[in-house]
């Protein structure tokens, strides 16, 4: 059995003149600033850097004892005894050169962690964590506009982008598989039905900001849990080779045979929002007969409204179902395309807008309601018609049109103008969260079957 430790073999010493706890592996005595044991490594290199007035920074004992062995003669001196002269030009000893040098050396890492921790304090957590944002817009659209807010808040954004093909719906199901421990803070989705489904889910936060003041009723929720900006059209893709852009033209091509007529699967996007509106204006029987009709009429399937805009660019096809902002990258390249705005039997358009939410149990409301507001401001709805997506801004009148950009081209001012009359036009989205859940499920059947 070991025995206990001798009281003179403590491991520290504590003293209340120097309020410290010291290691004392061969001194019994408590160090003070001028009487500090030789071990104590931490406080020799306090009395160095900062000595009193007047005092050597080494034990008193210790000078005196260099003091009589120098007085004594070369001849007199053992070689221990040497080590305790000064040496020239300072007060250290022979013995203690190295080690003080040791101790300055230690600074160099302490420095190095005080430089770290600075440039934390002063950049990192200015903006705090960064702020999550499942985007299903176009990246190409949409991550300019949050650069250009997280450089002018300081708020740091890491967006989540989705596919083409499955885009929004994928991002929705990641929101609902993560409900419990929800990563994402702010929605910006490109459609407005799987918005609704997360609300009826009661996985958004309500929130009247300033930004949403200004968009009409008919865009927004009114308990606050989403509002829409910036809207797309549903339209027909038409090439100028193959076929006028004309009323009569599209409805004599959709007679027959489908196979030079595309359309996105409707499982996914707008596509979706397409026939959930078709089966709410329809009714179920009326939307499911026309499906199957165009299906045996070999209508092409296309993977999402992108490759819609592709085959009939390239002529691959005659005519096909897409929105505005596919339209119009077809335009710029310069492909022999046209446009049609898709309307219901009563003259009514689908128009889409992106939506905005903010997802319950977000840790950083603030910042996320920040983003809401920037977003749903003018300054983005400008943004967006400016781009080459031109989408059509929802918070201004007929008298308020902000295209005058000298970036924006006679002609792309007159197409956004162009579209917006079909915006009041449009058929209501709001309550088609029964009919898309209901489509679809019907959807699915007919797909992964």
């Amino acid at each position: 059995m070991s025995q206990p430790r001798p009281r003179s073999h403590r491991l520290f010493s504590y003293s209340s003149s120097s309020l410290v706890l010291v290691p004392r592996p061969r001194f019994s005595c408590l160090c003070s600033r001028s009487h500090a044991p030789r071990g104590n490594a931490l406080s020799r290199t306090l009395r160095v850097l900062f000595p009193r007035r007047g005092a050597s920074p080494l034990p008193r004992s210790h000078a005196e004892r260099g003091s009589e062995i120098k007085s004594r003669g070369r001849g007199t001196r053992t070689i221990e005894e040497r080590r305790w002269l000064p040496l020239k030009g300072g007060p250290f000893f022979r013995n203690q050169k190295s080690e003080i040098r040791n101790q300055r050396f230690l600074l160099l890492p302490l420095a190095a962690l005080a430089a770290i921790l600075a440039a934390y304090f002063l950049f990192w957590r200015r903006g705090g964590d960064p702020l999550v944002v499942y985007c299903a817009h176009d990246a190409v659209y949409s991550e300019k506009i949050l650069r250009d807010f997280e450089r002018e808040t300081g708020i740091p954004v890491t967006p989540v982008f989705d596919t083409e093909a499955t885009k929004s719906l994928g991002l929705i199901e990641r929101l609902i598989r993560e409900k419990d421990a929800p990563r994402c803070d702010v929605f910006w989705n490109n459609e407005l039905l799987g918005t609704l489904d997360l609300k009826e889910r009661g996985l958004l936060v309500p929130y009247h900001g300033p930004g949403a003041a200004r968009i009409p009723l008919a865009f927004k929720d009114r308990d606050g849990c989403w509002t829409g900006f910036a809207a797309r059209m549903r339209v027909w893709i038409v090439n100028t080779k193959k076929l006028a852009a004309t009323d009569r033209a599209v409805a004599k091509a959709l007679q027959g045979d489908l196979k030079r007529v595309a359309i996105a699967k409707p499982i996914f996007g707008t596509t979706l929002t397409h026939y959930s509106v078709l089966w709410q204006h329809w009714g179920p029987e009326k939307l499911k007969a026309w499906h199957k009709d165009w299906r045996q009429r070999g209508v092409v399937e296309a993977r999402g409204n992108a490759h819609v805009k592709d085959l009939v660019a390239e002529g691959v096809c005659d005519l096909g179902l897409t929105d505005t902002d596919d339209f119009f990258v077809a335009w710029d390249a310069s492909k022999p395309v046209d446009m049609l705005p898709f309307t219901l039997d009563g003259g009514q358009t689908i128009c889409i807008p992106n939506t905005v939410a903010i997802i319950k149990g977000t840790r950083r409301l603030e910042r996320a309601q920040k983003l809401v507001d920037y977003l749903l401001s003018a300054r983005t709805e400008e943004a967006l018609a400016m781009s080459s997506a031109r989408q059509v801004p929802l918070g201004y009148s007929d008298d308020q049109w902000p295209i005058s950009h000298p970036r924006v081209n006679d002609t792309q001012s007159g197409q956004v103008l162009g579209l917006a009359p079909h915006v009041p036009l449009a058929y209501p989205l709001g309550s088609l969260g029964p009919a898309r859940a209901a489509c679809l499920a019907w959807l699915r059947t007919e797909y992964e079957r």
